[in-house]
């Protein structure tokens, strides 16, 4: 499987879990990824991990995980699942759409 495995810090399972869909390493797939780890560092320090996954080189992904734009997170845990496209340039909009104000 294509997943990237990136933790942030625990050595015990982490309290928030994202998966990141890209297709290759596209400028808006960097971006999203480069805001997303600052997202977390500022507001989960250390408590997160995020798989990437490139669509390009797992496509049949994208149908079973219902992924119809990238680059796509998914905030996997804590349930429930929430999902945002983009490159997440806007904080406020990620903070709020993935429940991740304090």
């Amino acid at each position: 499987m294509a997943i990237e495995k990136n933790q942030e810090a625990c050595a015990e399972r982490p309290e928030w879990s994202f998966r990141l869909y890209v297709a290759g390493q596209t400028p808006r797939s960097v971006a999203a990824l480069a805001n997303l780890k600052h997202i977390c560092e500022i507001h989960l320090k250390g408590k997160s991990e995020i798989d990437v996954v490139d669509l390009l080189l797992t496509p049949a992904l994208a149908t079973s995980n219902r992924i119809v734009a990238v680059p796509s997170v998914v905030r996997q845990f804590p349930s429930p699942a929430k999902k945002i496209v983009g490159n997440l340039a806007n904080m406020e909009r990620v903070l709020a759409r993935l429940d991740l104000r304090s």
